[in-house]
C-alpha cells in the first residue's frame, strides 16, 4: 500500500467546497445569506428559520446530529451545502450528550477537566469528518465581545459566542470567517455588510485571498469572486 502521493494536491477554489464560518448579531441576515448558497441543507439547532423556505432537519440532540451526518455521508441526496445554524447550540447539545454518557449533570463534574476535553474531542472528531465530505460547509454563530489585554493595551473585539478550546475548533477549520456587520452610508442609513479580513476589532479571515475587505451583505457579492473565466463569459 502506497500512502505518500507522487503529485501535489490541486487547489480547491470552488466556493461550493469551502468551509465557511459566518457570525454576527441576531436578526442581521445570517440565515438568509446562508439560504442563498448552492442547494443548502440546514441543520437547525434552534428556531428562527420559519421565514425561509429551505430544506432543513431540526437538530434537538447530539445523537440526531450524528445520525444526520451519517446520512449525509451516504451521498443519497441532492444537497450541496451543509449549513449548521447555529454552532452555539450544537456545542450545548454535545455537552448534554457527554453528560448523559457519563452520568453527570455538568461537564465540570468530571475531574482534571476531563469533561471539557471529552466535549472538545467529540466536536472536533465529528466536524472534521463532516468538513471532509464533498460538500460546502457553512457554520453560523451568534456574536460576542471579548476583552483582549496585552502588555501595552486593552481593547474589545467581536468574535463568535463560543469560548475556550471549542472556539478554536471552528476558527481553525474555516477557510473563511465572515463577520456580518453594518455601517452608516453618507446619507446616515444603515447598510449591512460582510467583513472578511483580520482586525483587532473583530474576528475575520479569508484563506482563499479572493475576497475584498468589505462586501455588501449579498450572496451574489461573494460568489462573483469565485466565478471562473468561463462562467464570467
Amino acid at each position: 500500500m502506497v500512502l505518500i502521493p507522487k503529485e501535489a494536491s490541486g487547489i480547491v477554489s470552488e466556493l461550493s467546497k469551502q468551509t465557511i464560518l459566518i457570525y454576527g448579531r441576531a436578526k442581521i441576515g445570517k440565515s438568509t445569506l446562508c439560504s442563498k448558497f448552492e442547494s443548502p441543507l440546514f441543520l437547525a439547532t434552534e428556531a428562527g428559520l420559519n421565514h425561509l423556505a429551505v430544506h432543513k432537519v431540526n437538530i434537538l440532540s447530539w445523537k440526531t446530529f450524528l445520525d444526520v451526518c451519517s446520512e449525509i455521508a451516504q451521498k443519497k441526496h441532492d444537497r450541496k451545502t451543509i449549513v449548521i445554524d447555529t454552532i452555539d447550540n450544537l456545542v450545548v447539545l454535545c455537552s448534554e450528550y457527554i453528560c448523559k454518557e457519563n452520568g453527570i449533570s455538568h461537564v465540570s463534574e468530571l475531574p482534571m477537566g476531563k469533561g471539557w476535553h471529552l466535549v472538545t474531542s467529540e466536536l472536533n472528531r465529528t466536524l472534521i469528518k463532516l468538513s471532509g465530505l464533498p460538500y460546502g460547509l457553512v457554520m453560523v454563530s451568534h456574536c460576542d465581545i471579548e476583552t483582549i489585554e496585552t502588555k501595552t493595551k486593552k481593547y474589545n473585539r467581536f468574535t463568535i459566542s463560543i469560548g475556550g478550546k471549542n472556539k478554536n475548533i471552528f476558527l481553525n477549520m474555516s477557510d473563511m470567517i465572515l463577520f456580518v456587520d453594518s455601517v452608516m452610508n453618507k446619507d446616515g442609513e444603515e447598510v449591512r455588510c460582510i467583513r472578511t479580513k483580520p482586525s483587532m476589532n473583530y474576528e475575520a479571515g479569508d484563506r482563499t485571498g479572493k475576497l475584498p475587505e468589505l462586501l455588501k451583505l449579498d450572496y451574489n457579492e461573494i460568489v462573483k469572486y469565485f466565478k471562473t473565466k468561463k462562467e464570467e463569459k
